[in-house]
């Protein structure tokens, strides 16, 4: 069932980021795949705006510059918008699958956070029913 594994990469993130600054790392990085999204909010390039302030708001993370997202993809299993946040530890991307209605995230920053926290905010806004995450230590 999604909640335990949930609660497994919750504690596989929450471990990350403990060792992460314990070892002084250069910085987090995390993947979050989130399944059967609401259809109309990932193809809303404002909601994907929207939701890039929020998560930078809520893991206290400074944006650099505007969100960039585009549309693109000739090919039906690639079409979608695509974002890319920088931000002044690093930066935040992601691609939006319309073919799937598919979210797939990408967090990496040399300041701590708990990548969890992404994985539920994330999953939340969009409507996902499920997301799978892993998360690392960059040295």
């Amino acid at each position: 069932m999604q909640t335990l594994h949930l609660e497994k990469e919750n504690q596989e993130g929450l471990r990350v980021m403990n060792e992460a600054v314990a070892q002084q790392a250069w910085g987090i990085s995390c993947a979050i795949d989130i399944y059967d999204c609401d259809a109309a909010t990932i193809r809303d390039a404002e909601a994907i705006r929207r939701f890039v302030v929020e998560l930078c708001d809520l893991i206290e993370m400074k944006r650099f510059g505007e969100t960039q997202v585009v549309h693109f993809g000739e090919d039906e299993k690639v079409a979608g918008f695509s974002m890319v946040q920088l931000i002044e530890t690093s930066l935040i991307s992601g691609h939006f699958a319309n073919l799937t209605n598919a979210v797939y995230l990408d967090v990496f920053s040399c300041k701590a956070y708990q990548p969890e926290t992404v994985q539920a905010f994330a999953q939340k806004f969009f409507k996902g029913s499920s997301s799978r995450m892993s998360a690392t230590m960059r040295r």
